[in-house]
């Protein structure tokens, strides 16, 4: 019998996901007639993007155009001698996928360093998802730390803008075998890597934003920091379904306060990550502040090319920071900001000029203007003077799509705070299988 993981909710027919059912797809057909512009702009990217930008490459990536792998797999090699019986053998490039039965036509979407992603087609449901393998998940306690977290965050939350886990499965039988780990998920058919690369209107850039900022607030809702928020982490669906992944990173906001700086790619890092000051909800703000940037703008707005040109890169548009702020850092850190050359911030009506944006919309409320106030707020050194989760939400340029079920959708699941914890590899294998 193949090891399924009890604390995981098998999913079968009775499912029912919300791809293709947001309120977004109502209110545009509304207003403004149908979506197929946009299915058919999607469409098209995805057939023609050969992936994402080299720093963003991520398991996670939806975009890439593979040929289904056959079923009829001959060669394997597991620490196990055979194949267990409701399992059979995908070779996907140099990796060997040993895959439980029930899923089939197979393949390579995405891959990075956390492991691979595959399609495949679930012949129970008969729907398509998304399996990923973790790449080495007990090869050190880091390894077995991130698997563990990124299990339970994904088993815990629930919300339509977070990625659902539909069920998880390992090959091997006895704990002392366990190796690999796949995390069965819905397939998605883009992120946002390939979305920055089109002229979206108001309406769009304002739901993909208020869809963000939503599932932000349900983890935040259970203590939890996302903490790496980027375009290739976040997936989106032809009808403008949007939905947050990799929960790797995550952590609680009490641990965050005394996390290392080195979280979150650099190009969306806050400030207060970069100087090492301890750091709360509002971090995910500044990220999520950046890819709508970057949404605009069209590329990243704060390409650093390691920690320190990352701080120069911020304080070249958004200018250095007050002395109050200064005042908070630590000496060493406080000595090298101001010993460094003084900017003025740059205005963002030139940093995201009208013509960066799409005409007027429909609805008055979603105009360069206002996107703009939205950024400067999102975009701010400070964190104590950035605007928080919830007030990004009641922004006019947000509050237009304002769904109440969405905004305080139920609650996440009992937190573990075992997630946490430091343990050998050998204790986290043990929490992961049972």
């Amino acid at each position: 019998m193949e090891h399924t993981y009890p604390m995981v909710q098998q999913r079968g027919e009775e499912e029912q996901t919300v791809l293709g059912n947001s309120s977004f797809g109502s209110i545009i057909r509304g207003t403004r007639g149908h979506l197929s512009s946009f299915i058919d702009s999607v469409s098209q990217w995805l057939a023609t993007t050969s992936g994402a930008r080299e720093d963003e490459l991520s398991l996670d990536s939806c975009h890439s155009a593979f040929s289904p792998v056959p079923r009829n797999c001959s060669t394997f090699s597991m620490a196990s001698t055979s194949v267990p019986e409701n399992y059979y053998v995908v070779p996907i490039g140099e990796t060997q996928m040993v895959i439980l039965k029930r899923y089939e036509n197979l393949r390579l979407i995405g891959s990075g360093a956390q492991g691979i992603v595959c399609a495949a087609t679930d012949m129970v449901t008969n729907k398509p998802v998304a399996i990923k393998k973790l790449s080495r998940p007990f090869q050190n306690v880091t390894h077995a730390k991130r698997a563990y977290r990124e299990f339970i965050l994904m088993n815990l939350v629930n919300h339509k803008n977070i990625i659902g886990l539909l069920n998880a499965f390992s090959p091997q039988r006895e704990v002392e075998e366990f190796n690999d780990l796949y995390i069965v998920m819905e397939l998605m058919d883009a992120n946002l890597c390939q979305v920055i690369q089109m002229d979206l209107d108001h309406e769009r850039l304002s739901y993909l934003l208020y869809q963000m900022l939503c599932g932000i607030k349900h983890l935040h809702s259970a203590g939890i920091i996302h903490r790496d928020l980027k375009p290739s982490n976040i997936v989106v669906k032809s009808d403008c379904t949007l939905k947050i992944l990799d929960f790797g990173l995550a952590r609680t906001a009490v641990e965050a306060f005394m996390m290392t700086p080195y979280v979150v790619t650099r190009y969306y890092r806050a400030p207060e990550v970069i100087l090492g000051m301890g750091y709360g909800e509002n971090v995910d703000v500044w990220s999520v502040g950046c890819i709508f940037g970057e949404l605009i703008r069209g590329r990243v707005l704060f390409p650093g090319a390691d920690h320190i040109d990352q701080w120069t890169r911020i304080i070249e548009l958004l200018g250095t920071p007050e002395p109050q702020f200064l005042a908070r850092l630590q000496t060493t850190v406080r000595n090298y900001v101001e010993n460094r050359q003084k900017y003025q911030p740059v205005p963002f009506e030139t940093l995201f000029a009208d013509n960066m944006f799409p005409p007027g919309a429909d609805n008055a409320r979603l105009t360069a203007a206002k996107a703009r106030d939205l950024l400067s707020r999102m975009l701010v050194i400070d964190p104590e003077k950035r605007i928080s989760v919830d007030d990004a939400l009641a922004h006019e340029y947000v509050n237009v799509w304002y769904d109440a079920s969405e905004v305080h959708a139920p609650p996440p699941g009992q937190y573990d705070p075992s997630v946490d914890g430091e343990h050998t590899v050998e204790e986290w294998r043990g929490r992961i299988a049972f």
